[in-house]
């Protein structure tokens, strides 16, 4: 390595010296010891700051529960539906089947992954793009595009009607022997497709969706081309509701509604000009779908189009927003917040790791991996703009709110990557959704999936 420098003995002792001399952390020696250091760097009164009340408080169902699995974001995607269904069926408590989705999302990744490998069969097998593609294999998470794909090939159906197993909800090993599989079989997909053997790479693609589907079908249970619906509405009135399909389901109920709407990033770096359209390659899942697209806006735009979404409406009552964040910074999980300012870190270590949200998606210090839905938003009076915001999770009932959160504004500039919005709020912009995607390389963190 060029103008590399070995340490010392002597720098050793100098830095033995700065220690001793540092006496909060050696303060700290003994506490460090026996406590968690979240807890320690929690500050009191930045977070009384943090109260859990919303000018804009939409109404919505219960939390819902992803248990042990990465599908965070179609529990988000399915809890932005329901809300559209309830009202429709007239019930209190409604959920679609994540299962369901889930399931077809797998498959059809499974289908998308041996077409990857297939189409980079020319490309050397330890190139970034193999690498990448063979590395990132079928797991759970996804993003919104991706959810509109299977809704709108598969259709949706209640919960009540094709629920969960052991393996839909902890999906570990159900993704661990899946790859097992897939990487097994990538050597001689490559082989035969840079040879131009094109039965023979047909017949091994057919043995491997057929046996790939006959396990999930083990681990899921087989998924119902038909199903009879019954319910109970808020006025007691039982319905029942036969020989229905999930498409026909999905087209009844939700009609031509995700049509409308489209994700919004906000991805400050050099290389993802603001006003623009993004594209990834090789992100998706199902071969044929739509692509995956981004319109990357500035925070206070971004900002603003969510709150006119929540906001817009009768009665001032408008829509939740699916959203896509990195959930794993600056969490209170006691009092389910997310704050910048309610953990000293920099007291607590003396290490000041401070970042711009460029720098942090450019080094990949943060990047989205977790999506929720936003139900309300706290606008100060002073300023007219958000101070904090509601969030429906899909960890569970449990907590401090009953499974649901709230994020200081503060968090949201710097962690919000992404939300999904009515097309009509973009004004002129929505054009710019006509024009020619600029295509993002597969590993860049705006491919990053939410789990």
């Amino acid at each position: 390595m060029k103008n590399a420098v070995s340490i010392t003995r002597y720098d050793i002792d100098r830095y033995e010296r700065y220690h001793e001399n540092d006496t909060v952390r050696r303060a700290l020696t003994g506490v460090f010891s026996k406590t968690n250091m979240n807890d320690m760097a929690f500050t009191t009164k930045a977070a009384k700051k943090n109260q859990f009340f919303f000018s804009t408080d939409l109404k919505t169902m219960s939390a819902t529960n992803q248990m042990g699995s990465g599908r965070c974001w179609l529990f988000a995607a399915t809890n932005v539906l329901r809300e559209i269904i309830a009202k429709k069926l007239n019930v209190d408590n409604f959920e679609l089947s994540q299962s369901y989705l889930a399931f077809f999302d797998k498959f059809e990744r499974i289908n998308y992954y041996i077409a990857s490998v297939i189409d980079t069969a020319d490309e050397a097998y330890n190139s970034r793009v193999v690498d990448h593609i063979v590395g990132t294999g079928v797991h759970d998470g996804g993003q919104w595009d991706m959810f509109v794909n299977i809704v709108k090939k598969y259709g949706i159906l209640p919960k009540v009607c094709y629920p969960e197993t052991f393996q839909s909800s902890n999906t570990g090993n159900v993704n661990k022997h899946i790859n097992n599989y897939l990487r097994a079989k990538t050597p001689e997909l490559r082989r035969l497709a840079a040879a131009g053997e094109t039965e023979a790479l047909a017949a091994l693609r057919a043995e491997m969706l057929e046996k790939t589907y006959s396990f999930m079908c083990a681990c899921y249970d087989v998924p119902p081309q038909e199903f009879d619906f019954e319910y109970k509405d808020k006025d007691g009135k039982v319905i029942v509701i036969r020989d229905m399909t999930p498409l026909k389901f999905f087209e009844t109920y939700i009609g031509d509604y995700l049509d409308n709407y489209v994700s919004i990033i906000h991805a400050p770096t050099e290389d993802k000009p603001f006003n623009k359209a993004y594209t990834v390659k090789y992100l998706g899942n199902v071969v044929g779908g739509a692509d995956v697209c981004y319109l990357n806006l500035e925070m206070d735009e971004f900002k603003e189009l969510v709150v006119k979404q929540l906001t817009d409406g009768e009665d001032g009552k408008g829509e939740i927003v699916w959203f896509g964040s990195d959930c794993g910074k600056y969490n209170d999980g006691a009092k389910a917040c997310w704050d910048v300012e309610q953990y000293d870190e920099l007291a607590l270590t003396g290490l000041d790791a401070k970042m711009t949200k460029e720098d942090m998606l450019n080094y990949h210090t943060s990047q989205m991996n977790h999506a929720m839905c936003i139900t309300g938003v706290n606008i100060d009076e002073a300023t007219g703009k958000p101070n904090r915001w509601k969030i429906e999770n899909s960890w569970g009932t449990g907590g401090a709110q009953s499974g649901y959160h709230m994020a200081s504004d503060a968090w949201f500039d710097l962690y919000v990557y992404q939300a999904v919005v009515h097309k009509k709020y973009l004004g002129d912009k929505a054009a710019l959704l006509d024009e020619a995607k600029l295509e993002l390389e597969p590993w860049d963190p705006m491919g990053s999936l939410a789990d």
